[in-house]
């Protein structure tokens, strides 16, 4: 993963004590040292570049033009009555005020993903948690961005010191507090499409139905 401002930890690489190789029931992303033969920006953006790569694939070269993206970290917050946090803003690539979860970019260097999910947590809904825990880590769209969104649960939630102030499309930004089942529901009625919440709500409300089954509830 490339940083603007520094040298970033790629995450895609694979974890410690991982299998080299996995059996018939384990089912691992495979890592591919493919050469890469030359590199072209074709265009620098302001939050992230196009780049065309000519990579020695199989016998022959393959040429893939792709978005070389900074990476994100979002949230699930849910409070005390089992409510998630939803917010709604204008995306203008589809046309659409979308619901959506808190997210934002890893583009401050030496910013972990957790820290950068605490952080857009305060500035798009104005709170700070007090656990925290990973999900998962989702490449969001392989065959056009190299973008790896981590996803983390947010509980124990409090209102921060500070409130943000909030411009463009986060200007009019809609904050509001839906039972889990509901967006579950509005999820699987297409009425919710967004991908990173998806991945989110549906991995939230499995890890809390895991969580009360071991604990007898």
């Amino acid at each position: 993963m490339s940083s603007r401002d520094g040298d970033v930890t790629d995450e895609r690489a694979p974890q410690p004590g991982a299998p080299a190789t996995p059996g018939p029931a384990l089912l691992a992303d495979e890592p591919v040292d493919a050469a890469i033969l030359e590199s072209e920006l074709v265009y620098e953006g302001r939050v992230w570049d196009v780049r065309s790569d000519t990579v020695a694939y199989g016998d022959g070269q393959i040429v893939r033009q792709y978005v070389d993206h900074p990476g994100a970290a979002a949230v699930v917050a849910v409070d005390e009555d089992g409510r998630v946090l939803l917010i709604q803003q204008y995306r203008h690539p589809i046309r659409l005020r979308d619901w959506e979860i808190p997210a934002g970019l890893l583009d401050i260097a030496g910013e972990s993903p957790l820290e950068t999910a605490r952080r857009e947590l305060a500035e798009e809904a104005d709170l700070v948690a007090f656990s925290w825990e990973p999900l998962v880590s989702i490449f969001t769209t392989p065959g056009g961005n190299d973008e790896i969104v981590h996803l983390f649960l947010a509980r124990d939630l409090m209102p921060a010191d500070d409130v943000h102030a909030r411009t463009d499309e986060e200007a009019d930004i809609r904050l509001e507090w839906v039972p889990l089942a509901d967006a579950v529901a509005g999820i699987f009625a297409g009425r919710l499409r967004n991908g990173i919440l998806t991945v989110g709500v549906l991995a939230a409300a499995e890890r809390l139905r895991g969580a009360k089954e071991s604990s007898g509830a």
